[in-house]
């Protein structure tokens, strides 16, 4: 028990750091816009991803279940950022900037669902 415990925070340190560099590296190349690039590309591939682990571990058990766990939990649950996602939004909506906060939380939520299941169908190609 104890080394998974210390398998999951070493792949939640891992997808904290992943996190943060893709996301600063897209935000840094949209210039100066105040649109949240980085944490939709951050979303969108990590749905991708765990569309695609979850896929590969259940149909064709190229990944074990444990594996799988410290992936999907300590991974993607430090990777993804959902409560950013929400935190921008709420602030686009307190700055009555209505037009961003809708085409975040559609953006957000359409290609995120898009991606899982993207994943879903690449397990298929792996």
């Amino acid at each position: 028990m104890l080394t998974k415990i210390l398998l999951l925070a070493i792949a939640g340190g891992l997808g904290t750091l992943a996190r943060f560099g893709l996301s600063t590296l897209v935000q840094s190349g949209a210039g100066s816009s105040t649109f949240s690039y980085g944490t939709l590309a951050v979303n969108v591939l990590g749905c991708f991803l765990f569309g695609l682990v979850w896929s590969l571990s259940e149909a064709r058990l190229a990944i074990n279940q444990e594996l799988k766990l410290i992936i999907l939990f300590g991974f993607m649950g430090a990777f993804t950022t959902m409560s950013t996602f929400a935190f921008e939004t709420a602030s686009f909506m307190r700055d009555s900037q209505w037009t961003l906060a809708f085409i975040n939380a559609f953006a957000q939520n359409t290609l995120s669902i898009a991606a899982v299941f993207v994943g879903f169908a690449s397990s298929r190609i792996f």
